[in-house]
């Protein structure tokens, strides 16, 4: 990725799955109902899908959901559904990977279970007919850099063999989304022996990959190779009570342009076997010592109590990085950075802002609950693979000739933690990243901004060298740069919405920093500390299971104890797309001077000429007797009026006057009318008013216009000043580069 491409990045917040694209013209939304998911067999119920354009869990989960809360009493940190026992051979060669995997899956359900589904991500990448590449063509969509993909740049998962108990398995490629016929992105298993409730069955499964060039998150470039999203993945079987869900249904989405991921926790047991010249990192723990034959090498990792698994392979790794942190009272960490020889400088800052997040996440959420973590910068012309994250392993940004102070170390630090930071959104509490992207990628964006905050640390929205250049080096509060690239103005989907059923990629890319400066806004709402203890409740609540948005909205009206608040906010930005924007109208502030006309039952009029005489006077006996007045004040009263306009969402209202005397006059408003009037006659002059003067709604489409002054009272001026100029010197950043 270039400097540009990668201020570019920085200018939304640094997100980390996609950039930004310019704004698309809205496409006709796909809504076919679910298909049912299984043909009638007699031995089995029917299970349908889930619907396509699930997303905004309204009602919360049952208490019992995903096996009920798990208290650290259970033998394992999570109820376990799966097993996947793989062994993995890879050709660097030609980009190949053949494998074999045993699967084990247990029958949750009451019922029995004669059909499964298994997600093969690696067909989104097989041909221009799947769905992620349509979506792409068809919809304006973009993915990152919009890597073009050319003739032996494709990749896919092809099928060799599965066998249920010795008797082959019948399979055959469905579209729960109603998505084109010709993708190929899930399988139909039809059992030869139904699955029992609360039983479990074994599949022996052979399949084989042609990796594609590096592209959305998997894929090749020379001898790296990024393996995600590789191995047949079963799909998740739901019952009611679990995320909305009212009947068993089987959430089996295709892969879709923006959707991730979401699948059952479970122990791996992987071998990977590679050429012995080539480095290896991967999801868990490395078991035993790595078997040498022919030339190659074979490595065992295993890991309980995640729900994915992927590794990375490259014969240009350098030495690693390696450390180890250590929480009070818990295990050892093994933290690994593996990197290319061109990237050495960025190493070192990648392994603090690694060590650095464990300690963070640890103390404000719940102790990291794995023995590794392994972070991997890309090599150049491989930043396709950058900024992903996997269970206990992730890759970071890769930034060419590094310097610290600017705005690389941000963003260099900055994805480093955000992609940690998905160990717990995304690794610990599982939520459904397809249907429900703001519980993973915005509340992950919010929790890592607050880290960097808590540290003091601000950013220098300049490339260091312009920085050194210029002789300062400004800077900008890390959540006001989110509030800043939040997208306001243009919010046209709710924050709840799926992933992948939005206007543009745009509306996609505000998840991140829209959810950041809602839940800035519900913290200085509540307060930091009923926030803080309400992010506890939820992690403890709902770690190695599946919550959902409904599940964190009762987690934070319990937590906070503000239940009225926490259920407006998610009203209207999160299951709608309101957004606050109040704004001064109007401000005038001017003398009650003496009257003209018939004044006092007087039977002649008080002419302009007699009563311009009669003000110098008083004005100069008022100026002898107060000779310290402040600008401002007088021998006459000031009438001040306000007028506000309202355009957006109804939330209780804060008005503040300050008049030149220092007293103040306060105002709380709140309706549906769309302006508001106040007088006021007071013996000095209004010199300033504020609409939220302690800016609890962050959510508000324009801070600009909630400030404004009468005479030369610079703080409205400093304080909108600053984040007006952030926001050029950002521009400023990607326009010039480095």
């Amino acid at each position: 990725m270039s400097h540009r491409a990668l201020s570019w990045v920085v200018l939304l917040a640094c997100m980390a799955p996609l950039a930004m694209s310019a704004k698309t013209t809205p496409t006709t939304t796909q809504s076919a109902s679910p298909p049912a998911a299984t043909l009638a067999d007699p031995r089995c119920p029917a299970i349908p899908f889930a619907d396509a354009n699930a997303g905004a869990v309204s009602v919360p989960s049952a208490p019992d959901a995903w096996g009920g809360p798990r208290t650290g009493n259970e033998a394992t940190l999570s109820s376990r559904v799966v097993e996947y026992r793989i062994q993995a051979s890879l050709d660097p060669d030609k980009h190949t990977i053949d494998g074999k995997q045993q699967l084990n899956w247990r029958n949750r359900s009451t019922q029995p279970v004669c059909t499964v589904y298994l997600h093969l991500y690696l067909n989104g990448f097989e041909s221009s007919g799947s769905t992620f590449m349509s979506e792409q063509r068809t919809r304006g969509f973009r993915f990152r850099s919009d890597v073009k993909t050319k003739d032996g740049d494709w990749g896919y998962t092809k099928l060799k063999r599965v066998v249920q108990g010795g008797q082959p398995v019948k399979w055959s490629f469905v579209q729960p989304d109603g998505g084109p016929s010709t993708d190929k992105t899930v399988v139909r298993l039809d059992l030869a022996t139904p699955v029992a409730p609360g039983s479990t069955t074994t599949l022996d499964i052979d399949f084989f990959n042609q990796l594609p060039r590096v592209v959305a998150r998997t894929g090749y470039f020379g001898s790296f190779h990024l393996v995600a999203q590789w191995f047949p993945k079963i799909g998740v079987l739901e019952l009611p009570g679990e995320r909305g869900a009212t009947a068993p249904r089987w959430n089996v989405h295709e892969f879709h342009l923006h959707s991730e991921f979401y699948a059952d926790f479970g122990l791996y047991d992987v071998s990977l076997t590679v050429p012995s010249d080539y480095t290896v990192g991967a999801t868990g723990e490395l078991t035993g010592t790595p078997v040498k034959k022919d030339g190659k090498t074979t490595y065992r990792y295993v890991q309980g109590d995640v729900h994915d698994f992927a590794w990375t392979a490259d014969k240009r790794t350098a030495k690693p990085l390696e450390a180890t942190w250590t929480y009070p009272g818990g295990d050892p960490v093994k933290v690994k950075v593996l990197f290319p020889p061109e990237y050495a400088d960025n190493a070192p800052t990648v392994l603090k802002a690694t060590m650095d997040s464990l300690t963070y996440f640890s103390k404000t959420l719940g102790r990291y609950p794995y023995r590794t973590v392994t972070a991997v910068i890309p090599p150049y012309n491989a930043g396709e693979a950058g900024g992903m994250e996997y269970p206990t392993f992730f890759t970071a940004d890769s930034i060419p000739n590094y310097k610290p102070g600017g705005i690389e170390q941000y963003a260099l630090e900055f994805v480093t933690i955000h992609e940690f930071g998905h160990g717990y959104f995304y690794g610990i509490l599982a939520s459904n990243e397809f249907e429900e992207p703001m519980l993973d990628e915005g509340v992950n964006q919010y929790w890592d901004s607050r880290m960097l905050a808590d540290r003091k640390q601000r950013i220098v929205p300049l490339p260091a060298k312009v920085a050194a250049r210029l002789g300062f080096a400004p800077s900008v509060d890390p959540l006001d740069l989110d509030r800043l690239t939040a997208g306001l103005g243009d919010a046209k989907d709710p924050l709840g919405n799926n992933s992948w059923d939005r206007s543009d990629t745009g509306s996609y890319g505000s998840v991140y920093a829209r959810t950041s400066t809602l839940l800035r806004g519900i913290e200085k709402q509540v307060g930091r500390e009923a926030m803080s203890r309400a992010m506890k409740l939820y992690y403890e609540r709902w770690k190695f299971r599946h919550p959902s948005l409904a599940d964190f909205r009762e987690a934070l009206a319990e937590g906070t104890g503000q239940r009225e608040i926490i259920e407006r906010n998610f009203a209207q930005s999160v299951y709608g797309s309101q957004v606050v924007d109040d704004g001064v109208q109007s401000f005038t502030s001017v003398e009650e001077l003496p009257k003209l006309g018939y004044v006092d039952g007087s039977d002649k009029p008080t002419s302009s000429e007699a009563r311009g005489k009669a003000m110098s006077k008083t004005r100069e006996a008022w100026k002898k007797s107060h000779p310290k007045a402040k600008p401002g004040s007088g021998p006459y009263p000031y009438r001040t009026s306000v007028v506000v306009k309202r355009s957006g969402a109804d939330v209780p209202q804060v008005l503040k006057v300050t008049f030149a005397d220092g007293s103040t006059e306060t105002v709380r408003f709140a309706g549906q009318q769309k302006w508001f009037r106040w007088n006021w006659v007071r013996p000095s002059k209004a010199v300033k008013v504020q609409i939220d003067p302690d800016q609890l709604y962050m959510m508000d489409r324009s801070i600009n216009d909630n400030t404004r002054a009468l005479e030369s009272n610079t703080d409205a001026g400093k304080y909108y000043g600053s984040r007006a100029l952030a926001w050029m010197q950002i521009l400023l950043a990607w326009v010039m580069g480095a």
